[in-house]
């Protein structure tokens, strides 16, 4: 073997050897002579490097990918040679996991940053919503010279959407315009879903229309998602309708929006053409689309199609139970609602919070305390005794339940308290009659910092109504207009309510008169409001414009139209009003209308009417009709029909000291001593006490209680001495003391004396006393005003030209220069 043959074989050799490291040598022919060439061993390494490199790349970014960043980062700072690959997929594992700290770190070292590289820096801040972050390196991006691109404009608008920045959204949409992506379908995409998610529909609407050849299923999905998120329901479903006459298919996420949007509208129908749309498009198996259905027939009120669905679905989804069984509670389906709840206990399914609130408002309706306790320790057990929205269904089922003292409990004991928790306990404190409790809430909860929605200001409002605190309702109703809530009916209702029962009548009508929707409660809250206050002809011609307005009248309507003829005196027109109830309206008359009815007749002069009316009754007479019949006794000096309503009263609220009361003034005005007497000595026997009459002034924002002949005022000496002086004056303007209502068998002079200290008179003086010249005084009794006290006011508002405003257990007298606006009929 010659030597150009050895190195030949040598080279062969050689070559062999490639795998396991040896330099690689070949032979090439120049002129026909074999000259042995060596391959560069540089260049060998360097494939041998980028093949470990690649490798080492794909290894690292499956590490990432499933989440072992510590093993990531080991294999990093081992690797010899890094390329942008490399630094990028540790930047976006460190971004993703939320460790931003290592993910900067690795970015300021990272040698080469290009678009990518901070687009997962900005990714990263963008999804731990980390706005500040993300927006302050979007500025440095393109201060340093790094132009963004598409996929930068859409991150960071993903990010506006998710917070609602509109504003910083629109800085985004100025970048968009310069940097010339204004017709990049991606970027118009993410600006159409930013402007809808932040409640700019019309922009987001104006963007999609200016995109009619771009507009992929994405862009579809985010219109009929920003239609259905924004409440326009009917548009939502149309840009669907148009999405699938322009064969754009329909995904997952395109589903719920428009099944959201039929919810809304209960359009039950184009829903159920949705679901046969589904079912063809083979998504009738995916979990979100399965609960949008659900709730969608829940909320049309098409239980057993929603059913259907339910028990069709092939796995347990909490959600869709929850929107089941919300759709039987807002049908009233308690015990189907129960029933779900215990299927999905058994089941072991996770009751969390949208579950247990759901179920706790069946209990509010169903007054199950046993289960409402037993569903109470479920709560506790599975953790979420601490949770917010579950406490405040508790406050608020307790509170309907009328257990106002398990709803304090679990409002003191909660952590937290929104103005959900605070509204939950006032609404239901007012609800059960604790009126001054829930107006020392409201004062808390204002100096808690809550600031009040429309639902606790209502509440408020009613409480001050019942309470006839003037003031507070005046400062309630200035916190509504300072909030700067929009006008509410609710809360407009509740003034209206306010007004008229504190006797600022012309308050309440001027509140009426502001206010754009007048519904039903509105129109009879001032007609009621009108006859309490002596005016029943205006009652009546407010309930013509409410006949008028196109408003139907209701049940309590009708119960404050026939007070108002009743204390008007207006016979024809009451038996008119009473006709058409049921002619007209097809409401049958209940207790309430009767006993109106009744009064009226009684206090016309028709007890026989009247009595004939009672035996005609469609329904058993109550103890309110046995009252207005013995009133009308009294007033019409029937003694034995008056002895038979008070019998039947007897019975039916056997404890109450009204009839026995009554009945005892009707022996005594009749001079039937010894029967009054008896009547007394049997309510003494039974152990029934007559509620003591009393009266009651604010002044300076403090109330002054009194009794008859009472003594325990501070200023007691004053204001028996002013009593004097008023006596003399009135006597002088021809007043003259009616002793028929001094119901005590004694002298005239001492019946004098005992009329003259009613604690409307103290009241009275006292007013006069403590308020300025001319300022009107508003005294509230807890009994019907005598006959007596009710002339010595007329006067009194004659002599001293003061307004007095009187509200006794039947209506407001207003006083004015000596005339009463119940004309003396009450």
């Amino acid at each position: 073997m010659n030597e150009h043959s050895e190195r030949a074989a040598k080279a062969k050799e050689m070559k062999t050897d490639k795998t396991e490291g040896v330099p690689c040598y070949r032979s090439i022919s120049i002129s026909s002579v074999m000259i042995p060439w060596k391959f560069p061993p540089s260049s060998l390494s360097i494939r041998r490097s980028i093949q470990s490199k690649i490798d080492s790349n794909r290894v690292l970014n499956g590490l990432s990918k499933s989440g072992r960043i510590n093993e990531a980062r080991k294999l990093f700072d081992k690797m010899p040679e890094r390329d942008e690959f490399t630094w990028n997929t540790l930047i976006a594992a460190y971004a993703t996991s939320g460790k931003l700290t290592e993910a900067i770190q690795l970015f300021k070292e990272t040698p080469i940053k290009s678009s990518v590289t901070w687009n997962l820096l900005i990714s990263g801040y963008c999804l731990h919503g980390m706005e500040t972050e993300a927006f302050d390196l979007f500025s440095r991006m393109q201060f340093e010279g790094q132009r963004p691109n598409q996929y930068t404009m859409g991150t960071i608008l993903r990010l506006c959407s998710t917070l609602g920045l509109l504003q910083r959204g629109k800085q985004v949409h100025g970048n968009v315009i310069k940097t010339q992506f204004e017709s990049n379908d991606y970027v118009v995409t993410g600006l159409v879903d930013m402007y809808a998610k932040c409640n700019c529909i019309l922009e987001a609407e104006f963007l999609f229309i200016m995109m009619p050849n771009k507009r992929n299923h994405v862009m579809w999905t985010a219109m009929v998602a920003g239609y259905s998120q924004n409440g326009e329901a009917f548009k939502a479903i149309e840009c669907y309708r148009d999405m699938v006459v322009e064969g754009v298919a329909s995904n997952q996420f395109t589903f719920p929006s428009v099944l959201t949007a039929c919810a809304m509208v209960q359009a039950r129908n184009f829903g159920a053409q949705v679901h046969s749309f589904i079912v063809r498009s083979g998504f009738e198996a995916n979990v979100f689309v399965q609960s949008a259905l659900i709730d969608m027939y829940a909320k049309c009120r098409d239980l057993d199609s929603a059913l259907i669905v339910l028990e069709n679905m092939e796995v347990d989804d909490v959600v869709s139970w929850n929107s089941m069984l919300v759709g039987c509670v807002r049908q009233g389906c308690e015990e189907e609602a129960l029933s779900l709840f215990r299927k999905m206990h058994a089941r072991d399914m996770k009751l969390g919070n949208f579950t247990y609130p759901s179920v706790l408002n069946c209990f509010a309706s169903t007054k199950d305390m046993n289960n409402a306790m037993s569903v109470h320790c479920l709560i506790i057990k599975t953790g979420f005794e601490a949770s917010k929205l579950v406490n405040n269904a508790l406050v608020d089922m307790y509170a309907k339940q009328g257990n106002m003292d398990c709803a304090f409990q679990v409002f003191n004991h909660m952590p937290n308290k929104d103005v959900v928790s605070w509204t939950s306990l006032v609404t239901g404190c007012a609800r059960n009659n604790h009126h001054e409790e829930a107006l020392k809430l409201f004062c808390g909860m204002r100096l808690a910092g809550i600031h009040p929605d429309h639902v606790v200001l209502a509440s408020a409002l009613s409480a001050c109504a019942e309470l006839t605190v003037l003031e507070l309702g005046q400062q309630v109703h200035a916190n509504f207009v300072k909030s700067g809530l929009q006008s509410s009916t609710s809360v407009d209702n509740s003034l209206v309510t306010m007004y008229a029962k504190c006797g600022c009548i012309d308050d309440a009508s001027r509140v009426f008169d502001y206010m754009q929707i007048r519904d039903a409660v509105t129109w009879t809250a001032l007609i009621v409001g009108y006859a309490r206050n002596g005016k029943g002809k205006d009652s009546v011609r407010f309930y013509d414009q409410m006949i008028a307005s196109g408003t139907k009248p209701d049940y309590i309507t009708f119960i404050g139209l026939l007070f108002a003829c009743s204390h008007a005196g207006l016979l024809e027109r009451g038996r008119l009003y009473f006709a058409s109830m049921e002619k007209e309206y097809g409401i049958k008359p209940g207790p309430e209308h009767y006993a109106c009815m009744i009064d009226l007749l009684g206090r016309s002069g028709k007890l026989v009417e009247a009595e004939m009316l009672l035996n005609e009754m469609d329904v058993e007479p109550d103890a309110t009709v046995w009252k207005a019949i013995l009133a009308a006794c009294r007033v019409q000096g029937n003694l034995e029909l008056g002895e038979r309503a008070a019998k039947n009263l007897f019975e039916l609220e056997s404890k109450n000291a009204v009839p026995y009361i009554m009945l005892s003034n009707m022996y005594s005005a009749a001079g039937k001593w010894e029967d009054a007497a008896r009547i007394r000595r049997t309510m003494k026997w039974k152990g029934i006490s007559k509620e003591p009459g009393c009266s009651w002034i604010e002044v300076n924002s403090r109330v002054h209680t009194f009794m008859s002949e009472d003594r325990g005022h501070s200023r007691t000496t004053e204001i028996y001495s002013k009593i004097d002086e008023i006596l003399i004056l009135i006597k002088e303007a021809g007043y003259e003391p009616d002793i028929s209502f001094a119901l005590h068998n004694m002298d005239k002079e001492g019946k004098e004396l005992g009329l003259a200290y009613h604690s409307e008179k103290l009241a009275v003086a006292f007013g006069l006393l403590s308020l300025p010249r001319g300022a009107p005084i508003r005294i509230f009794k807890n009994l019907r005003v005598c006959g007596d006290c009710h002339t010595a006011m007329k006067y009194i508002s004659k002599v001293f030209h003061r307004h007095i405003i009187l509200r006794d257990s039947n209506c407001f007298h207003h006083l004015k220069e000596g005339q009463c606006s119940c004309g003396d009929y009450w």
